[in-house]
């Protein structure tokens, strides 16, 4: 792990100051590739940001976070995270995915909407908290690495050296509306048996025909138990692999199973549910990712509805999965913009989120 001390001391003082100067910090975290595991020379401008506005950094790997100037180990502390990985652009992009471009009031390039807005919102929010004095809590800061791939060196990694923390708010973009619940993620490899013979000869045990049938019970069960707030768990086939000649009956056919879990199930509860309902073979790649939320009577969120925010369920996984206290999903953006060609964020949005944030943790802090 490496600390490093500020260079000098600069701090902006109003919401449209911030505002601008997180789109500007956008604007170049764009136009530097950083694909999960890359990640380290968006690292090395966010630790340089920092420390150009008076911010002790720490980082470990491609992990950057600091603390406020006035933390005391006495209060409890608010994590404020986001990541600055991306996936890889699609082949349906007309624009450079590396070059920023700001038209009709839309900010494009990778990552501007995943989660580049609430990135730099989130670190304009930790700065205009950082030299305050008589906090009710303390803030933490933290630029991540690996989310888009879940990976391990991401901020599950860096979690230890945070100390006990109260809740985070994870910036993901939800429209500055406030996810409160979202579902786990768990991907299952399946595998059909079968018996090989040549095609022309009755056969009755075909491998790709014993996992129809399974697929079949897959894409109808229905799970008993819904959730209030994230409906039902999902389970969706999306690879299968079977077969290498026209003419041979083949004798294993391959699936995967995305499946997405609700508060409801732990991911090894709807793995064994899956097991005693399919004939083929079934394993978890992974059981970290399971359902998070937080309470709707925590102060965070009561602060939210104070502003007119709305609650939901989101659908989609984030660090959350791996953080294992409340964590609230809010940030500005629009979720179905993510992973997609000519990505973008309203400029505005990121103007607007830095106000929100400010105005929702200013509500318990102070």
């Amino acid at each position: 792990m490496k600390t490093t001390e500020p260079v000098e001391q600069k701090s902006p003082n109003n919401f449209l100051e911030l505002g601008e100067n997180a789109v500007e910090l956008l604007k170049n975290l764009i136009s530097i590739p950083s694909f999960s595991k890359e990640e380290d020379k968006t690292a090395d401008l966010i630790e340089k940001y920092l420390q150009e506005k008076g911010v002790k950094t720490h980082r470990q790997q491609n992990n950057v976070w600091a603390f406020n100037q006035n933390f005391s180990p006495e209060k409890p502390t608010i994590l404020l995270n986001s990541h600055h990985d991306t996936v890889r652009p699609n082949s349906g992009y007309t624009l450079d995915p590396f070059t920023p471009i700001v038209k009709d009031g839309k900010l494009y390039g990778l990552g501007s909407n995943d989660a580049g807005g609430a990135l730099v919102s989130l670190m304009a929010t930790f700065l205009y908290f950082y030299n305050a004095k008589d906090l009710k809590y303390n803030f933490i800061y933290a630029a991540t690495a690996e989310e888009e791939n879940s990976g391990l060196d991401g901020v599950e990694s860096v979690l230890p050296h945070f100390g006990n923390l109260e809740f985070a708010i994870v910036g993901e973009p939800t429209e500055m509306q406030m996810a409160i619940a979202e579902k786990g993620l768990m991907v299952v490899d399946c595998e059909a048996s079968g018996t090989s013979s040549h095609a022309a000869h009755f056969n009755d045990d075909n491998a790709i025909y014993n996992a129809l049938k399974d697929i079949e019970w897959i894409k109808n069960y229905q799970f008993p138990n819904t959730s209030e707030v994230l409906g039902d768990v999902k389970m969706t086939v999306t690879v299968i692999n079977a077969g290498k000649l026209h003419n041979m009956v083949p004798n294993t056919c391959t699936f995967t199973i995305d499946v997405r879990t609700t508060d409801q199930y732990s991911n090894r509860e709807v793995l064994q549910i899956i097991r005693e309902n399919i004939k083929s073979k079934a394993e978890a790649r992974s059981f970290r990712l399971n359902s998070s939320s937080i309470s709707v009577e925590h102060p965070i969120v009561k602060a939210g509805l104070e502003l007119g925010r709305t609650t939901y369920g989101s659908p989609t996984t984030s660090d959350q999965a791996v953080i294992p206290f409340p964590s609230l999903k809010m940030g500005p953006g629009l979720s179905s913009r993510s992973h997609s060609s000519d990505e973008f964020i309203y400029v505005d949005e990121i103007l607007d989120g830095v106000k929100i944030y400010i105005q929702l943790l200013s509500k318990i802090v102070f």
